[in-house]
């Protein structure tokens, strides 16, 4: 995380597309505030755009905005998102289900730098940062034909991937403890912190939902807390400590297959005591195809 926050510090200082790349809950919002509350455009508008939550009929016009009469209902001009946000930053989260038709149009104005509203006849020009935000591989969509190539190179100028949180445990104490904090103070509740095994109640679940459970989870202890310390019966209510079905990490399909992944590449360089090309035999891979895991999983 702290790689993240310092590339994040280092992109605030210019206009560059960010591409923020992570599992839904790691906080990809909370980087592009970041960026944005860090640039030279604070002080103007951060305009947010969840692209999933929008219906494909109603997302261009969300975001170039229409003129009146450009289609049923259009009784009267209106400004688009990125109108809006004209000097500031746009965010874009869930990019990835954006249909082609307005792929294309996003494309045109990372190019151009400009965008013409539904209905209208003249093109309208915009001086915004676009920061886009999605839970999915891209690369994949971009190979499965589902998203264009020209706009994934256009978006992935700084990639900023956000690790889950259960590749980073160390930072679930700090975590908890500034969210007991916070909705302590929020809820009244004379809380003053948590039991010694809340912690490692809470380092031993593999957090699917990622730092949006995490705060979740406490908040609720924290509301359910009858004594000044959080303790795990509170947590229990919560099943934040029960154990996964079939002692896989996650009801999730794809996170239970990266963890198993994980789990077999660790499990083969112990058994090799770190020699890659002894683990690649073992799990019948390549050093090449074990070093694309090494990196995809950050093993050291």
């Amino acid at each position: 995380m702290q790689e993240v926050l310092e590339r994040a510090n280092l992109v605030a200082q210019t206009k560059s597309t960010v591409l923020i790349t992570g599992e839904t809950g790691t906080g990809k919002e909370m980087v592009a505030r970041l960026i944005h509350h860090r640039s030279g455009q604070a002080e103007m508008p951060l305009i947010k755009v969840n692209c999933a939550a929008i219906p494909d009929t109603l997302l261009e016009s969300e975001l170039f905005g229409h003129v009146r009469g450009a289609f049923t209902g259009a009784t009267a001009n209106k400004r688009g998102r990125f109108a809006l946000a004209d000097g500031g930053t746009i965010f874009l989260d869930e990019i990835g289900t954006m249909s082609p038709a307005i792929q294309s149009k996003l494309l045109r104005v990372l190019q151009e730098r400009e965008f013409e509203p539904l209905g209208a006849e003249r093109t309208q020009r915009v001086d915004v940062r676009v920061i886009a935000a999605t839970n999915r591989d891209l690369r994949q969509m971009v190979g499965e034909g589902k998203f264009q190539e020209d706009l994934f190179y256009r978006l992935n100028v700084i990639p900023i991937q956000i690790p889950p949180l259960r590749d980073r445990p160390e930072d679930i104490p700090v975590l908890a403890e500034h969210f007991v904090e916070k909705h302590r103070q929020r809820t009244g509740k004379r809380v003053t912190g948590m039991a010694p095994d809340v912690l490692e109640a809470l380092q031993h679940y593999s957090w699917p939902g990622n730092v949006r459970e995490l705060e979740n989870t406490i908040e609720r202890a924290v509301v359910l807390a009858t004594t000044p310390l959080v303790t795990t019966a509170s947590l229990s209510l919560l099943g934040a400590t029960a154990p996964a079905a079939a002692g896989l990490p996650s009801p999730r399909l794809h996170q239970n297959l990266e963890w198993v992944e994980r789990e077999t590449i660790k499990r083969a360089l112990e058994q090799s005591k770190g020699v890659k090309k002894d683990a690649a035999e073992t799990m019948g891979i390549s050093q090449r195809a074990l070093s694309y895991y090494l990196a995809k999983y950050r093993i050291d």
